[in-house]
C-alpha cells in the first residue's frame, strides 16, 4: 500500500469544476484564503474571469478554463493549462453538477442524458485526467456526490441516479488506486440540502413557479471546508449535514417506511411558489447567470451555518474524548444523586 502524504493547503495547487456558483466558489474562496493557488473551471467565461480578477484581487494566485466536464477534450485541454501555469496541481475537485426537478416518465431522454453528462460523466472525465497525473506526484481526488447517493429523492430520480453512480464509480476508483499502490487518496463528499443557485439553475418540469432544495438547508461553506479537509486528509466519505443524512438513514433501515414519507411530503417539500430570475433558470444544456454562492431566492427557512455532525466526523479522536468525558460527568452526576438518595432514606 503506498504511503499518501497530501501537503498543506498553503503549498497546493488545486483544480475545481463547477467553480463559478455555489460550493464550487464557496471552495476556491476558501481555498484562495488559505494560500493555496487555485485554477477554477465552468462553462461560464465571463463568470469564472471575474471570480479570478477578485482572487487575484486579495493576493491570491488563479487563473481559469471555460469548458464543460461533460466533454472529454475540454476538460482534457483545461488540464493542460493548469499544468502550463502553475507546473501541475496537487487536488482535483469535481464540483460541476445540476438538476432536473420532474416525473421520470415526463423527462424527456435528452435531458436526461445531459444530466448524465455533467454529474456523472464529468466526475468519470475529471477522476481520470486527475489520476493519470496524481499516479507520478500523489494527491487527492475529491468528488462530490449528495445524501442522494444513498437513497434516492421522489421528483429527483435521474438526479439521484447520477449520484448513486458517482459513488460507485469513486468507491471502485478507490480501491483500483490502493491496489496498484497510487499515492492518491480518493474521497466522496455527500451534501444534504445546501443553499446555493441549485435550486435556480436546476430545470424545473414539475408544475410549480420554482423548486428549491429540501430543508434544512446547510451554507456552501461547510461544503466547502469539508472538501478543503480531504484536500489535506485521506478521508473515505464525509457527510454535510445531518438533516439529509437521516433521510439516507432511514431509507437505510426502514425502506418502506421512507418511500410512503417521501411521496407524501416530496413534493410541497421541493417546490416554492417563487420563481427564479429569468437570467439564472435551467442551466442543463447551457450556461446561466452565475457568480454567486448562494441563491438570489430568499430561502423559506432559516440558513445552517454550523454542522455538530461534520465536525464529528472531521475530529473524530476529539469528538470521542468529548463524548466521553460527558459520559463520565453523567455517570458521576447520577452517582451522586444515588449517594443522595441513600443518604436521606438513612436519615428519614
Amino acid at each position: 500500500m503506498a504511503r499518501i502524504r497530501l501537503k498543506p493547503l498553503s503549498q497546493q495547487t488545486i483544480v475545481i469544476t463547477g467553480a463559478s456558483s455555489g460550493i464550487g466558489l464557496a471552495t476556491a474562496r476558501a481555498a484562495a484564503q488559505a494560500g493555496a493557488a487555485v485554477f477554477l473551471i465552468a462553462r461560464n467565461e465571463e463568470a469564472l474571469s471575474r471570480i479570478v480578477e477578485e482572487l487575484r484581487g486579495r493576493g491570491a494566485r488563479a487563473d481559469h478554463y471555460a469548458a464543460d466536464v461533460g466533454k472529454l477534450e475540454e476538460l482534457e485541454a483545461a488540464a493542460k493549462k493548469a499544468e502550463e501555469v502553475f507546473g501541475g496541481y496537487d487536488s482535483w475537485v469535481n464540483d460541476a453538477g445540476t438538476s432536473v426537478y420532474g416525473e421520470l416518465e415526463k423527462l424527456p431522454l435528452a435531458d436526461h442524458h445531459r444530466l448524465f453528462e455533467t454529474n456523472y460523466w464529468g466526475v468519470v472525465h475529471g477522476s481520470t485526467i486527475a489520476a493519470r497525473a496524481l499516479r507520478r506526484r500523489g494527491g487527492a481526488i475529491v468528488n462530490i456526490g449528495s445524501v442522494l447517493s444513498d437513497r434516492s429523492m421522489i421528483l429527483q430520480g435521474a438526479y439521484s441516479a447520477t449520484k448513486h453512480a458517482v459513488r460507485a464509480f469513486t468507491d471502485a476508483l478507490r480501491m483500483e488506486l490502493e491496489r496498484d499502490g497510487a499515492p492518491i487518496s480518493v474521497t466522496l463528499i455527500k451534501p444534504s440540502g445546501i443553499e446555493t443557485p441549485f435550486q435556480e439553475h436546476a430545470k424545473n418540469l414539475l408544475d410549480s413557479p420554482g423548486v428549491r432544495v429540501p430543508p434544512p438547508a446547510y451554507d456552501p461553506r461547510l461544503v466547502a471546508r469539508a472538501i478543503l479537509y480531504a484536500c489535506e486528509h485521506r478521508k473515505r466519505e464525509i457527510v454535510v449535514g445531518f438533516g439529509g443524512h437521516a433521510i439516507s438513514l432511514m431509507g437505510t433501515l426502514f425502506p418502506r417506511a421512507t418511500d410512503l414519507v417521501l411521496e407524501a411530503v416530496g413534493y410541497g417539500a421541493q417546490t416554492t411558489r417563487k420563481r427564479p430570475k429569468p437570467a439564472r433558470a435551467d442551466n442543463l444544456h447551457a450556461a446561466r447567470e452565475d457568480g454567486t454562492e448562494k441563491s438570489l431566492m430568499r430561502p423559506v427557512a432559516p440558513l445552517r451555518r454550523t454542522s455538530l455532525f461534520l465536525e464529528a466526523q472531521l475530529h473524530p479522536a476529539l469528538t470521542a474524548t468529548v463524548l466521553a468525558g460527558l459520559g463520565a460527568l453523567a455517570a458521576g452526576a447520577l452517582a451522586a444523586r444515588g449517594q443522595r438518595r441513600i443518604h436521606h432514606h438513612r436519615w428519614h
